[in-house]
């Protein structure tokens, strides 16, 4: 059995952040709500409490039944975990005079405590909080302190239970994977099995076991993750996978052709369907985003399934969850607030009958990448840009036409073909044109013209969740915005977009 850390979600920003940094050590590990996560059995190597926007003083603090825990197995209280151990087991957390917001020092160590081994005194760490500890506990030891907080870091003498007032797992904190490696590596003994090609090697012989010699049919997108997901699939069970791949028309210049040769040449088992008269005659003249959304989302499902319904016997749909959609849909709140509807597609397993199977639903998105890499996917596949599910619909603003869109697939093509002649495209998360429905007075030779503008959008990021703009070359820019103008008739301006995420989105429908 695959050995783990439980990370006990409080509902803190950084929760995810933890998660992250703890894979990165090569050590396993879920995330679960506070109030409903699995009783430690064997595999569990230790226990972290995340911190939280509450306050452990408020009226309905978030208090988890910790008796299966504390004292029994290594635990790390993160901020408001901290308090929450000191706050409920006999010690005092008051509102500070001393809020500790940002980067701060640790000018005293224990240096014999095992959180703290090869940890420097005077280390940077990040402060997030309001509230502060006052008074320890009977048989708490303080063993780290700033200048204004004197209760740090602390260890429960007797327990492996440890409490810190700081974040390990922000960028910040620069030796806090240090610590965390110290917990759950030193303290917990975890082994540091957790590795793509280990991942790989279990899932195979999972999925083999799981689905026999069931039949089970899969949406391509031509993304990273579908393809992560059908190679996975490919290797456990070879031909009984059937793979969809749909043309809505909406994919970038060329892109249907390209992708579903490229599976084919890799020993796919992929049906391609043209549908694009169909997307598009549905989506003429619409303007809502959401609507787009909406018509494509159902157009889908009526494709899918006519498809689908031709492969006979399958049992099983597979889709491409990752670990991010998991934590969210079980969040301490419930699902976070619907900024857009999301493009993965809902209903087509009732409508089907059939069973669900989620390959990397364990994974992040990087890790889905190095899988990619173990399973021996080409490079080209796995170091595409994301690309959104309702694809250049929602890069069209305003009322939808096919002109527009051949103009929009033009700019695309030579802003994206741009990045990888220059050598950039690799540097970039994720980038893309969006035409505006806005015209601008332009000259062209001798004669006045009135035509559309785009936007061009090229962000950095780790997994999406944030993202900030990119500084691409001046001369890249300026070269790029020539060759779009000149040769995409329709278009006399071309802008840069520098907004990052938040407070703006990476789309901008």
């Amino acid at each position: 059995m695959q050995e783990k850390i439980l990370i006990l979600d409080f509902g803190s920003q950084y929760t995810q952040l933890i998660a992250r940094r703890i894979r990165e050590i090569s050590v396993y590990c879920e995330i679960h709500p506070y109030n409903h996560y699995p009783l430690p059995d064997a595999t569990v190597k230790g226990v972290i409490l995340s911190g939280s926007p509450a306050s452990v003083r408020d009226k309905n603090a978030p208090a988890p039944d910790l008796s299966s825990i504390k004292g029994k197995i290594p635990l790390l209280g993160v901020c408001y975990g901290a308090q929450h151990l000191v706050h409920n087991y006999g010690g005092e957390v008051s509102a500070s005079n001393t809020r500790e917001y940002g980067r701060a020092k640790l000018i005293s160590i224990n240096i014999n405590d095992p959180l703290f081994l090869n940890i420097k005194t005077g280390t940077q760490v990040w402060m997030s909080h309001a509230d502060t500890i006052t008074k320890i506990p009977e048989g708490y030891e303080i063993t780290g302190s700033t200048s204004d907080v004197k209760a740090g870091a602390y260890h429960i003498k007797g327990e492996k239970t440890w409490g810190i007032q700081f974040h390990p797992e922000v960028y910040h904190t620069t030796e806090g994977t240090e610590m965390l490696k110290n917990f759950v590596v030193g303290i917990c003994g975890c082994s540091q099995n957790w590795t793509a090609d280990s991942f790989a090697e279990a899932s195979v012989a999972g999925l083999r076991n799981q689905l026999g010699n069931d039949k089970v049919i899969l949406g391509l997108s031509g993304g990273v993750d579908s393809s992560v997901a059908a190679f996975l699939l490919h290797k456990a069970i070879g031909k009984n996978l059937t793979c969809i791949f749909v043309d809505n028309g909406l994919l970038r210049k060329n892109e249907f052709k390209k992708v579903l040769d490229s599976y084919l040449g890799l020993g796919l088992n992929v049906i391609g369907v043209d549908a694009t008269d169909r997307f598009l005659g549905q989506l003429e003249g619409v303007s809502d985003p959401e609507t787009k959304r909406k018509i494509i989302g159902r157009v889908f499902i009526e494709v899918f399934d006519e498809e689908a319904r031709k492969v006979k016997d399958v049992r099983w749909l597979a889709q491409g969850t990752i670990y991010p959609d998991v934590i969210e849909s079980v969040s301490v709140n419930g699902p976070s607030a619907t900024i857009k509807s999301h493009h993965n597609v809902g209903g087509l397993p009732e409508k089907m009958h059939l069973k669900v199977v989620e390959p990397l639903r364990l994974l992040f998105k990087d890790e889905v990448r190095r899988v990619g890499h173990a399973l021996g996917l080409p490079e080209f596949i796995l170091k595409r840009h994301p690309f959104p599910g309702p694809g250049l619909a929602i890069r069209l603003l305003g009322k939808m036409t096919r002109e527009k869109l051949e103009i929009l697939k033009e700019a695309d093509d030579i802003f994206i073909e741009g990045l990888k002649k220059h050598g950039l495209y690799d540097s970039v998360w994720q980038a893309g044109v969006i035409l505006l429905p806005v015209q601008s007075v332009g000259v062209m030779g001798d004669e006045r013209t009135y035509e559309n503008a785009v936007v061009l959008r090229a962000v950095t990021s780790t997994d999406g969740m944030t993202a900030d703009w990119c500084h691409l070359p001046y001369e890249f820019l300026g070269v790029v915005s020539n060759e779009i103008i000149n040769k995409v008739k329709g278009i006399n301006r071309v802008v840069y977009d520098i907004s990052s995420k938040p407070p703006s989105t990476i789309e901008w429908e």
